[in-house]
């Protein structure tokens, strides 16, 4: 199928050739877009950039580029010009032979086969605690990234690395041995993430109960001493402080210096140094390393445990992957690298003298980073490294792509400056798909602990108010339970998934959970009604056994043109959202032509309208807007419910 916009540019091109001797223009030199509402026509082209070469006003150019196009072009009805713009009204016969085009199309908007392999990377949890908030929006984003790459045409790996070993997953083992008294997930009826995140939370609580114990110590107000003696580190406190203060002007009491010092200066200290479940904890992670087998039996129970939870969330959320990595598997094969490379005639990293490994990159605006501790130990940024090498021995991708929180940025740079500086083939293409922080109302939600709102309750929450309130429309009554849940579950989701991927992945963000299920607004329910309204008007034309006609007389409607001019511009949508890893522009392109939909519906007659080709055409036109409602809601995950 070609496209009005990609006619119109040939087109163009030839007229500009013709008028003013304007040859080789890209296509990017030609600007096409959606004419305003307040002017006629469906599309218009910016003259500007050529009355130069035309040596001619720009009312002048559009009017002769115009007069061109209506003369050349068959899709172009009429036109008419306004300042630099020449607008064009389009032909309904191409709308008609569009319409039939795209209901013979079931892949409409689907981008040709590309030779590319890409990899996305999303999720990456650790195993001792459940999916939370955050985890929810990186889901999300990284599923509809890799879905979009793959109706834009590319061939797509979804991945993620599960952080299932360190000092923090010992540290629910550790609370579990010590407070557990055998409790599993059978006998606690909990899933089985909820339960080691459960021991989590209890091993910082005893932790927290040991560490104001000590502060009390003399050993700990000795510490505190040390820290006010210190002029640099005590002035960088009051200055903290004071930032926080309302009142700007008085000095922070030693009461708030001792708290924020016990809390945000001392704590990994005490735990390092002193506390004796630090000291645990930490040998129970040296005996994982050495490869105890009564640790390595319990860290393989409680991981499976998590794995199940995991996979239970992920099922209901609708995300999947098609590898999981683990970093128990992959964390030495970046030391390997380093150690290699260390051996080789031209070695990227060095050694200081205290035996850690470094690399300079201070040449690239970036700075000198560690890759081994002195002990030989790696660093985060040394597991990504074996990682991304194991990945590309696997997959052989082209490009790779993190989804990963913006906090996360600096990380990314030094990454893929050291990877480049590897010889990796695909390290020029790897890209960080960095995204801001999302948070809920005050008041709105609280989880078990009272912090961190988990993906289930939040999920569970959504399911419930959109249950009460169907019950109370009673719309869904007549179905069977199930179905009615099946529904329930549908919208839900949808306005989870709407609500979080309609907003520029950059941008932080207020996920409001009762604005997400107003039918009303951008919301998923909202564009899953445009959907049921479609589908309905099916149903209700089966019902009269209506038998459709030809509809080549029928004279389109400004609203049936504006809803044929949204579906025409949904194929490169799709590419420029895949060229740019940008969700948001599906979802808001959704949201945009359920609206019209929904005008659609309120303007013109279907079912009765003034001719049996109206109702014949409309008919198809509904049809082809819940085609590619579907077709766009699936790269967001969402499910379309036939009936709300």
């Amino acid at each position: 199928m070609i496209y009005i916009e990609t006619r119109l540019k040939t087109a163009l091109k030839e007229g500009l050739n013709t008028l003013y001797g304007l040859e080789n223009l890209a296509d990017k030199q030609l600007q096409i877009n959606q004419t305003p509402k307040n002017f006629e026509g469906q599309l218009s082209v910016l003259v500007f950039p050529f009355v130069r070469a035309a040596r001619k006003k720009p009312e002048q150019v559009a009017e002769e580029v115009g007069q061109y196009l209506l003369e050349n072009c068959p899709e172009i009805a009429a036109f008419n010009v306004a300042k630099g713009f020449c607008n064009l009204e389009i032909a309904d016969l191409y709308w008609q032979e569009l319409l039939a085009d795209l209901l013979s199309h079931p892949t409409y908007g689907q981008g040709a086969t590309k030779e590319s392999e890409i990899l996305v990377e999303y999720s990456s949890p650790n195993t001792n605690k459940p999916l939370h908030l955050g985890h929810v929006r990186n889901n999300l984003l990284g599923y509809s990234t890799a879905e979009l790459l793959k109706f834009a045409g590319y061939s797509v790996k979804k991945v993620q690395i599960i952080n299932d070993r360190g000092i923090h997953i010992c540290k629910s083992m550790l609370a579990w041995q010590l407070f557990g008294e055998g409790e599993t997930p059978e006998s606690s009826g909990l899933k089985g993430d909820h339960l080691v995140g459960k021991y989590y939370v209890r091993f910082e609580q005893a932790f927290q109960a040991e560490y104001k114990i000590w502060q009390a110590t003399e050993a700990g107000q000795a510490a505190f001493a040390a820290f006010l003696a210190d002029e640099k580190k005590y002035k960088k406190a009051v200055k903290e402080l004071t930032k926080k203060s309302k009142d700007k002007k008085t000095a922070p009491t030693e009461e708030a210096l001792q708290a924020y010092f016990f809390k945000s200066v001392y704590k990994n200290n005490y735990f390092n140094q002193s506390s004796e479940l630090g000291q645990k904890a930490k040998a129970m992670l040296q005996a994982w390393e050495a490869g105890d087998a009564e640790v390595q039996a319990l860290w393989e129970k409680m991981n499976n445990w998590v794995y199940a939870g995991f996979a239970s969330t992920y099922k209901r959320m609708g995300v999947d992957f098609d590898k999981n990595y683990y970093e128990s598997n992959t964390y030495l094969k970046g030391k390997e690298l380093v150690e290699n490379n260390l051996k080789s005639d031209s070695p990227i990293f060095f050694k200081k003298e205290d035996g850690s490994t470094w690399i300079d990159l201070t040449d690239a605006k970036l700075d000198q980073k560690a890759v081994l501790r002195k002990d030989g130990t790696s660093m985060y940024i040394t597991q990504d490294m074996g990682t991304a090498l194991l990945r590309y021995e696997d997959y052989k991708m082209d490009r790779m792509v993190y989804v990963v929180g913006n906090e996360q940025e600096y990380h990314f740079q030094v990454l893929f400056e050291i990877l480049n500086r590897l010889g990796q083939p695909y390290a020029k293409n790897c890209h960080h798909l960095s995204y801001g922080m999302v948070e809920l109302p005050e008041g709105k939600m609280k989880s078990r602990e009272g912090t961190v709102v988990d993906a289930d309750d939040l999920m569970q929450t959504l399911i419930d108010e959109v249950a009460k309130a169907s019950n109370e429309r009673d719309m869904l009554s007549a179905l069977p339970l199930e179905e009615q849940k099946e529904i329930h579950e549908a919208v839900a989701l949808g306005a989870l998934k709407f609500f979080i991927l309609k907003v520029e992945p950059r941008k932080g963000m207020l996920f409001d959970p009762k604005e997400s299920i107003d039918l009303q607004g951008q919301t998923g329910p909202y564009i899953q009604n445009a959907f049921v309204r479609c589908n309905s008007v099916q149903r209700a034309f089966a019902d009269k056994n209506f038998s459709k006609t030809t509809y080549a007389e029928h004279k389109l409607e400004p609203i049936e043109r504006e809803l044929l001019l949204n579906i025409e511009l949904f194929p490169n949508l799709v590419q420029r959202a895949a060229e740019q890893y940008n969700p948001a522009e599906i979802a808001n392109y959704l949201y945009q032509l359920a609206k019209t939909y929904h005008q659609f519906w309120n303007i013109v007659k279907i079912l009765d309208a003034e001719a049996p080709q109206a109702s014949s055409f409309r008919l198809d036109l509904s049809q082809a807007v819940a085609q590619v409602i579907a077709q766009a809601g699936a790269i967001l995950g969402m499910k379309m419910p036939s009936r709300m």
